[in-house]
């Protein structure tokens, strides 16, 4: 390491947001990048462990103790290139992933690790700016063909990897643009979308075809794919909601996220919406259901849209404060988390369950809730805690369950694990029929972004080694 006391030396300092005032005016990004000075020293911050846990923290194993060092040394260009040797999208994974490789540092043990994630928005931010990244194109071709269903995380990085090794590829995506739900779930605030639209036309110059507003198994049949291509890899994500079986589910102004979401979006990009109804949070009151990410982007984008208060349940109990080191480290931990959007004004509340809808003239006004159990009680409801929350608004983000069955899956009858995601392994990602490929959320269920650029790149790999018998591509 170039400092081998800087973990002593200098203290832990890392990206800040603008004030929430000044952000919740604007659907653009707010986080504010660290000089380049102060991320020399937060490089050097990184110890020479004897064993670099955060490899293992991250799942795309990012070799992050060489670039910190990289960056100490100010050689951001080659800071870049081991980032990008096993992160296909760093620009994403520094923006919105949740940096479990933080959680993981050795200097996690006394609550100041590295500060990993800024470091690698920043090299990837330089190397762009600096025209460091260029179109990967193979010096040879292969004559093989490969579909990608789906263009999410997983779907690109699969599409990238393919296509660097000289297959011909094309990308089919249901919506108009690529992206998937970094495009229509993420919100621009958290990630703008010319960073897509960047890789898109990088990938295009390394030959990989776009095909939007191909929505497979309902307006292009699946067996078109099959016929045509030597393999299929299916990366469409997991997008059945999970859903609040209560007496007035129905009423209107009662909402997926999903259906929330994606219209934001669509308005940031200049899309056309193309619903039968907007949805808008303009001067309600807005009850978010479910305390994740999901919840916290309808937050944010709620308190942009004008809401007048915005509430979060959640069902599991209010985390601790502060985890117990020696328990869960180097493992992600359960802990209270405040997400930037959560911060904007949003009022959370735990161990509530929510019993009831209640509208007027067919259109939500409150939501009936009442305190529960924990998990370990199955949510029991505790007696003489009922209570009612005003609502004009009501958004579910409880997570989703599986792909959507309907359509191209069923159409190939491929085989499902017990929580109807499509049944393929971490070895060579096959589905149980011949040609096709599963991976991202759409094989292992609603997951992370890095979880789903690893599962792309690995799940090329086992393409590759299908069409050729072998493959230098990397796991």
């Amino acid at each position: 390491m170039g400092k081998i006391t800087g973990f002593k030396e200098f203290e832990r300092k890392d990206r800040v947001y603008r004030p929430a005032e000044e952000r919740v005016k604007h659907f653009r990004e707010f986080v504010v990048p660290l000089p380049e000075d102060e991320l020399k020293i937060q490089g050097a911050r990184c110890m020479d462990c004897g064993i670099p846990y955060c490899h293992t923290g991250c799942p795309v194993n990012n070799i992050i103790p060489d670039w910190n060092d990289l960056v100490y040394r100010d050689d951001f260009k080659g800071a870049s290139e081991v980032l990008h040797s096993t992160n296909n999208f760093p620009e994403f994974t520094g923006r919105i992933c949740p940096a479990p490789c933080e959680a993981a540092c050795t200097l996690n043990i006394d609550d100041v690790p590295v500060t990993i994630k800024s470091i690698e928005c920043a090299i990837v931010d330089r190397a762009w700016a600096e025209g460091w990244i260029e179109p990967v194109v193979p010096d040879h071709r292969t004559g093989k063909a490969v579909a990608v269903v789906g263009s999410g995380p997983a779907g690109l990085a699969a599409a990238q990897q393919l296509a660097r090794a000289g297959h011909e590829v094309d990308v089919y995506e249901k919506n108009a643009r690529m992206g998937g739900l970094l495009r229509y779930g993420i919100p621009d605030f958290k990630m703008e979308k010319d960073l897509i639209d960047r890789r898109v036309s990088q990938m295009q110059t390394e030959g990989v075809s776009f095909y939007g507003g191909m929505h497979i198994g309902v307006n292009k049949p699946v067996q078109d794919l099959i016929d045509n291509y030597d393999a299929v890899v299916l990366a469409g994500g997991a997008e059945q909601p999970r859903d609040l079986p209560v007496p007035g589910r129905d009423l209107d102004g009662v909402h997926f996220a999903m259906d929330f979401l994606p219209q934001q979006n669509r308005r940031v990009g200049n899309e056309p919406l193309n619903v039968q109804k907007e949805i808008l949070a303009k001067e309600c009151d807005v009850i978010v259901i479910g305390g994740g990410d999901t919840g916290s982007d309808c937050i944010g984008t709620s308190f942009r849209q004008g809401a007048r208060s915005v509430t979060q349940l959640e069902i599991m109990p209010k985390p601790p404060e502060k985890e117990d080191k020696g328990l869960t480290w180097p493992h992600w931990p359960m802990k209270m988390r405040t997400s930037s959007s959560q911060a904007e004004g949003a009022v959370r509340d735990f161990s509530v369950v929510t019993t009831g809808i209640r509208g007027e003239n067919g259109r939500v006004v409150a939501i009936e809730c009442a305190r529960c159990e924990g998990p370990e009680k199955g949510f029991e409801i505790i007696p003489g805690t009922e209570f009612e929350l005003k609502a004009d608004l009501v958004l579910l983000a409880m997570g989703f369950t599986n792909p959507i069955l309907e359509g191209m899956i069923k159409d190939l009858q491929l085989e499902l694990d017990p929580r109807n995601n499509i049944l393929a392994n971490t070895e060579d990602y096959k589905a149980s029929v011949d040609k096709v490929f599963a991976c991202g959320d759409m094989r292992r269920g609603q997951s992370l972004v890095v979880w789903a650029i690893r599962e792309g790149r690995q799940c090329a790999r086992s393409v590759d080694e299908f069409l050729m018998g072998e493959t230098l591509l990397p796991r």
